[in-house]
């Protein structure tokens, strides 16, 4: 992404915000494993693919591989985007839905609205592998409709083991130093704000932010960002980092211009 932002005149200041850390006990996702081959779900929710993965990979370590992928292609399966929906084809599983960009909760939710007439969600037994943090959004949206979700934890975010890049950053935006913030998750929003708090500046990086052109990947990120109080300027048109920092190239500059011209009026 560095290599982008160069390749488009930017000066990249890359600040790794994440990192993915697993769960130190594999309890519920093994009680999930053993509850799939024994039919106790009726839909499984694949969120990511690095979390179905990593489903994969404690299967292969402590349960029958042959007997999971048995069980998966017995069960209605949900996709919230094309990465699961990988993982799936190299098992030769086709999902039952996938949802379509720019791939959030929301879109899993209409997709699985628009089967209703013949699959309600109405007493389902749905299992949901949760990606980095827990969807209470989605989780909600699944209850509201009388399905009965079992959430499945498969990893978790973590902040990265060096912090040192994320509080220079942080530093730079507090100093108005940067111009141009690109997002791809929505947890980055959650551990540049934490990383400032923890060095006293969250108030100056804040105020930063409002200086900046905020360029988020997708709608998921967004959200969070304006959670925040940040306000959006540019949403990639697909959530990809390509036309993410294109677009951002494209747009960043009137977006400052109209940013200071909105300060000097003020």
């Amino acid at each position: 992404m560095a290599t982008l932002v160069a390749n488009y005149g930017g000066e990249p200041l890359s600040a790794p915000a994440l990192r993915e850390v697993p769960l130190e006990s594999n309890t519920q996702a093994l009680a999930f494993v053993d509850a799939l081959v024994a039919n106790e779900f009726d839909l499984v929710i694949l969120l990511t693919g690095v979390g179905t993965r990593a489903l994969l990979a404690i299967v292969d370590q402590l349960r029958d591989r042959p007997a999971f992928v048995d069980a998966l292609s017995r069960v209605r399966i949900a996709a919230r985007g094309p990465k699961p929906v990988a993982v799936l084809r190299e098992l030769g599983i086709t999902p039952w839905v996938t949802a379509p960009e720019p791939n959030t909760w929301r879109e899993l939710l209409a997709a699985l609205d628009a089967k209703s007439q013949t699959h309600p969600l109405a007493g389902t037994r749905v299992a949901l592998q949760e990606y980095g943090v827990a969807n209470a959004d989605l989780v909600d949206g699944l209850v509201s409709r009388g399905a009965r979700v079992t959430s499945v934890p498969v990893y978790r975010w973590a902040l990265p083991e060096d912090v040192a890049p994320l509080q220079s950053a942080a530093a730079a935006v507090a100093d108005q130093a940067v111009h141009v913030a690109l997002f791809t998750s929505a947890t980055q929003v959650v551990h540049l704000l934490q990383v400032a708090q923890g060095i006293g500046i969250e108030e100056q990086v804040r105020r930063g932010l409002q200086s900046m052109a905020i360029a988020s990947i997708g709608p998921t990120t967004s959200d969070e960002l304006r959670e925040q109080g940040i306000a959006v300027d540019i949403e990639a048109s697909h959530p990809k980092m390509g036309f993410l920092v294109r677009e951002a190239a494209e747009r960043a500059r009137d977006v400052l211009r109209t940013k200071r011209e909105k300060g000097a009026l003020g």
